[in-house]
């Protein structure tokens, strides 16, 4: 028992807005941290930075900053020894990355790679590669994915400005690209999946982009939303169609044949998170 008796188990946030875009902070020096993404229907919108305090066990904000459109996705660097600048991604007519401050938060780079052109085709969904953070991923309705590599600068203390490059951009699919993941497999930093809206689920090798093998196609070619890869067994991920009511889980060693249908739902599923401690667990929404 601690000095103020029964600590909670539930702490509650209420946020000015709808939110939409969410995503835990994994550094070890900032525990209960969560950034939130706003959806509001205009062109401003928000991004806000919210902390546990331990003392009063209430979430609050320590930060909000401006972000152009809703965000589609935002997602805090994968550092789990906080060796890298404390660093946020998020996606919409760009991928943005923010360095964090302990009072204000400011934008490092904004990765654009169409600089031909005034229009942006929006981004639906990225990925960070925990096993090399210099590595994103992002997915296009222009059905491309684009690997970006980051110059991040990974001494601590220097507060050098992070930038970014383009790796390499591919056409992914054949209609619009809704989610894009690195895989753990073969050491975690060259194998991703995408997903969208041709319906199917294809895979991709960094070191081979001369071809990608497609691991599932939905029968009625309805489009996939999310992917998602078992975070213990990378031969395992799952996926879920526009308005289905069921999680489809693939194994890659047997392509196109789902290992398992999750078919428990009685509304369309928009959500779903393998178990972070084991390779048998899955949650669904």
């Amino acid at each position: 028992m601690s000095l103020h008796g029964k600590r909670k188990e539930i702490y509650k946030y209420e946020a000015p807005w709808t939110v939409y875009a969410m995503n835990w902070s994994v550094r070890p020096d900032k525990r209960f941290r969560l950034a939130l993404g706003s959806f509001v229907e205009e062109y401003n919108n928000k991004v806000q930075l919210v902390g546990l305090d331990e003392e009063s066990s209430e979430f609050i904000c320590r930060n909000t900053f401006d972000h152009p459109y809703p965000t589609t996705k935002l997602m805090w660097i994968p550092d789990t020894k906080g060796v890298y600048p404390d660093l946020l991604a998020t996606s919409g007519d760009y991928l943005r990355v923010w360095r964090v401050g302990e009072t204000e938060t400011r934008l490092e780079c904004l990765l654009n790679n169409n600089k031909n052109s005034d229009f942006c085709a929006p981004l639906t969904s990225f990925d960070w590669n925990e096993v090399d953070p210099n590595l994103l991923g992002t997915s296009s309705i222009d059905t491309t994915c684009t690997i970006w590599g980051l110059e991040t600068g990974q001494v601590l203390g220097r507060v050098n400005l992070v930038s970014g490059h383009v790796k390499t951009q591919l056409i992914a699919h054949d209609k619009e690209v809704y989610d894009i993941a690195f895989s753990r497999a073969g050491g975690g930093r060259d194998m991703f999946a995408s997903v969208g809206a041709d319906g199917s689920v294809r895979m991709f090798d960094l070191r081979h982009l001369e071809h990608s093998t497609i691991i599932y196609e939905d029968p009625q070619h309805h489009p996939l939303l999310r992917l998602c890869w078992n975070k213990q067994d990378p031969n395992y991920l799952a996926t879920m169609a526009m308005d289905g009511m069921e999680v489809v889980i693939l194994d890659v060693r047997v392509p196109c044949t789902p290992v398992a249908r999750l078919n428990n739902h009685r509304a369309c599923v928009n959500g779903i998170a393998w178990a972070p401690h084991s390779s048998c667990h899955i949650c669904t929404a």
